[in-house]
């Protein structure tokens, strides 16, 4: 069996603030700190082969957490802007209440979480997952594939492109899935990379 845990960052600032905040390179509230220090107290049982991160500091910060309490600072780690969240475009740094009560809920709503539609002059979840896919591909399956343990910390987005594909969710499923900030999630895989179980720790 292969195993990957995913991990969405901890709480940043503007998850804080409630703010749309994509590309914007915004650090870890003190709660995501310590949501990233119990996500690694829930790991300890774990030995990692490989990391795997975006090129933001939330999620950067919250991996180099995890490692150093599960003893673990110096893993090899890659970061790559394919795992970054998704671009929210010019809803980026607004408040998520403002924008609803502006926009409206359910045109909010479809810009969040639905899969093919894009906020103004952003991605849309299936233009994050063109990018997320490839690359967990080409460079995580394979190390999987080996029977290595591998971590990956990302956002709530690319890690909602990642299940989607892991779970074989359809579109209307997809709508309703969110993925907590620093909650580490194993998945076990077969041979052929299906996912056989997955759990929150």
């Amino acid at each position: 069996m292969k195993h990957v845990v995913l991990i969405r960052h901890g709480e940043s600032q503007w998850n804080l603030e409630n703010r749309f905040t994509g590309w914007v390179d915004v650090p870890l509230s003190p709660k995501g700190e310590q949501e990233a220090r119990e996500a690694g107290e829930k790991l300890r049982a774990f030995q990692f082969d490989h990391g795997f991160t975006s090129v933001l500091t939330r999620a950067i910060r919250t991996l180099e957490i995890v490692l150093d309490v599960i003893g673990q600072p110096g893993l090899p780690v890659e970061q790559n802007q394919a795992l970054n969240e998704r671009m929210y475009g010019e809803l980026q740094g607004l408040n998520k209440t403002e924008t609803a009560e502006k926009y409206g809920e359910a045109q909010v709503k479809l810009w969040r979480r639905s899969y093919d539609v894009r906020p103004p002059g952003g991605e849309s979840l299936q233009d994050t997952a063109d990018r997320v896919l490839p690359y967990y591909r080409d460079l995580v399956w394979p190390r999987l594939a080996k029977g290595e343990t591998l971590l990956l910390v990302a956002h709530g987005n690319s890690l909602r492109a990642l299940v989607m594909h892991l779970d074989r969710l359809s579109r209307e499923e997809v709508l309703e899935l969110n993925i907590p900030t620093g909650a580490p999630l194993l998945y076990e895989l077969d041979d052929q990379g299906q996912a056989v179980t997955h759990r929150y720790l």
